[in-house]
């Protein structure tokens, strides 16, 4: 796994040269553009929203009365603690949903960029049909559509945990990793689907690489750490480094 992590690490300046040889960037660019202009707006909603839902459950239950009396300052420490945690897992399913309904949107383009890298990459000729790309985007949706479903019922799972006193503080690595994960899987999976993998051999393939998945899915969400400019740039280049991850990790066998 460990070697898997760093090619897909490796993977992301290898997308980046490949980018500007290639001159690729209006590909970049647009849906870049358009995902950082959603982004913005939908974690701006989110976090007044859910904080104010938060301090209205507070409000209702008494909690926040009952904490004004005790003066603990340990106790009142716990609760901010246990505040910070659930926004943060609030925060990643909202990401969830959001990432990939961008995804479906966005899915003929991440089809193509993953197909043109391989082509260049490889030396393979794969001609330009728009059946071929309709049926790509097609498995991209519906790849999206399981692999939202799953990560939703285990960050579900990670929510509750994360009202456990001390060891809910685990809770927002578990659900960071869950993330990476399915993020990077949706991304290596329109490498797999060129290799006329079935949906369950892909499943197969990826989890027997999941160093692939999580790693690119590490450097997707680092990306976003980088103001306006990373959330450009962190859709397409995570396309593109899956797909020469999936080349790289080949050659190694």
């Amino acid at each position: 796994m460990l070697k898997d992590l760093i090619i897909a690490f490796q993977s992301y300046v290898a997308a980046h040269n490949f980018i500007t040889k290639h001159k690729l960037w209006k590909w970049i660019l647009i849906p870049g553009i358009i995902y950082a202009i959603l982004f913005v707006t939908g974690l701006y909603y989110f976090w007044v929203n859910s904080n104010e839902l938060i301090t209205y459950i507070f409000q209702q239950t008494g909690l926040a009365a009952w904490l004004d009396t005790m003066k603990e300052g340990l106790l009142n420490l716990l609760v901010i603690v246990a505040h910070l945690i659930i926004m943060s897992i609030g925060l990643s399913i909202f990401f969830s949903f959001f990432k990939y309904a961008f995804l479906v949107v966005g899915s003929p383009i991440f089809a193509y960029l993953s197909e043109k890298t391989d082509s260049i990459q490889t030396g393979k000729d794969f001609p330009f049909s728009i059946s071929r790309l309709l049926i790509d985007a097609k498995r991209g949706i519906s790849i999206a559509a399981r692999n939202l479903l799953w990560q939703t019922t285990y960050l579900l799972a990670i929510l509750l945990l994360s009202f456990i006193p001390v060891i809910g503080w685990v809770a927002p690595l578990i659900a960071f990793m869950v993330e990476c994960y399915y993020f990077g899987f949706s991304m290596l999976d329109y490498s797999a689907e060129r290799k006329n993998l079935s949906v369950q051999e892909s499943i197969h393939f990826i989890s027997a690489h999941r160093g692939l998945a999580i790693g690119n899915g590490m450097v997707f969400y680092g990306m976003h750490l980088i103001p306006v400019i990373g959330w450009v740039l962190a859709p397409s280049y995570a396309v593109i480094a899956a797909t020469i991850s999936i080349i790289d990790s080949e050659k190694k066998l």
